[in-house]
């Protein structure tokens, strides 16, 4: 009789999965000279140097602190969601979570609700949100993405509900300052909610990259039924990271009610897309089992780059739409490509 599979074996089998769910073996050769994330930072830098040779005023200090402080919601919504892929999990709701956050922010705050007293029940707001999709995925069995579709559209419309078609602005200038503020951290170009991003990924980094729970995440990703036998408490895993996603949703949607000075019910609408684009180009496999929290800060930062470019440049947002979903498609085909040559070319020798 077969011993059951350790804690080692689940985690072997998630830093040995290649893209598509092929082993480390099968996935090796092209994939491992071809370093995605890598590829990805040095791609980020050619944009860069691109953009500073083509388009005036763009290495401007105030205008790379402007874009770094443009993407922020994303960002802080991209540390959860890799981490969710990686689990082989996604959250589609969490733009509508920002949403409901900043209308539920607006409407207490023209109730005359101090604005310390808003800020822990849009976070606790959040925390619910994401317990509820992770309660439906590991305790009724359904799958995220279709789970997470249907919150989209629920909190998208309670947020309607909450707030109206009402735009509420006049928040506290001790917080609108903060968030909106160009200055930026002495010696950087970072504006400093973007430095507090910095400083949420390094421990999201840490957490995914240097403890046993992020090994779990991962071998969860790769195989589920091993991880579970091999004594991880999967659907536990799988619920704290929805509530995480919940709960830093309604801060970044905190962040952009301030940011903007509005709180609306439409607030982030769509930003679900570009949040995904950006963790897959970060070379986060969507199957899960695979992926670096660096990859995906720097397939945000990437995405926040060229929406800068082409707004300098006069580039309307619907095209900007269209690059992100290019992007998006781009970043799922090109490992899958990777990964059939690779497989072709293991036939190739096995045959020979």
């Amino acid at each position: 009789m077969n011993a059951p599979p350790t804690s080692d074996d689940a985690e072997r089998a998630g830093s040995q999965r290649g893209p598509g769910g092929r082993s480390g073996r099968e996935g090796g050769g092209i994939a491992r000279l071809l370093r995605w994330d890598a590829a990805l930072g040095v791609l980020l830098v050619a944009v860069f140097l691109a953009g500073t040779g083509t388009t005036d005023g763009f290495a401007d200090a105030a205008n790379l602190s402007s874009a770094l402080n443009d993407t922020v919601e994303i960002a802080l919504l991209a540390l959860p969601m890799t981490l969710l892929v990686v689990a082989g999990q996604v959250d589609l709701s969490v733009a509508s979570m920002l949403g409901l956050s900043s209308a539920l922010a607006g409407s207490l705050w023209d109730g005359g609700w101090t604005f310390e007293l808003i800020v822990p029940i849009c976070l606790l707001t959040g925390v619910l949100g994401g317990l509820l999709n992770g309660w439906l995925v590991t305790r009724v069995g359904l799958p995220s993405l279709a789970v997470t579709i249907g919150t989209l559209a629920l909190y998208r419309g309670l947020a309607s509900v909450v707030l109206g078609n009402k735009a509420v602005a006049d928040f506290p200038e001790t917080y609108a300052q903060w968030a909106r503020s160009t200055e930026t951290v002495p010696g950087t170009f970072m504006p400093y909610p973007m430095a507090l991003f910095a400083v949420l990924a390094a421990a999201a980094s840490v957490v995914l990259h240097r403890t046993s729970f992020g090994r779990s995440l991962f071998a969860i990703g790769a195989q589920e039924e091993v991880a579970y036998f091999a004594g991880i408490r999967v659907k536990r895993f799988k619920l704290v990271l929805f509530a995480v996603s919940g709960l830093m949703a309604a801060f970044a949607g905190l962040v952009y009610t301030l940011r903007y000075g509005s709180a609306r019910a439409d607030n982030g609408l769509g930003l679900e897309l570009t949040v995904v684009a950006s963790v897959l180009l970060g070379g986060v496999d969507f199957d899960g089992g695979k992926g670096t929290l660096g990859g995906a800060v720097a397939g945000v930062l990437l995405i926040g780059v060229l929406n800068n470019l082409l707004t300098l440049g006069d580039v309307s947002h619907e095209i900007q739409v269209i690059v992100t979903g290019g992007l998006l498609i781009v970043s799922v085909l090109i490992p899958r490509v990777i990964a059939v040559l690779t497989d072709r070319r293991h036939r190739r020798l096995a045959a020979s």
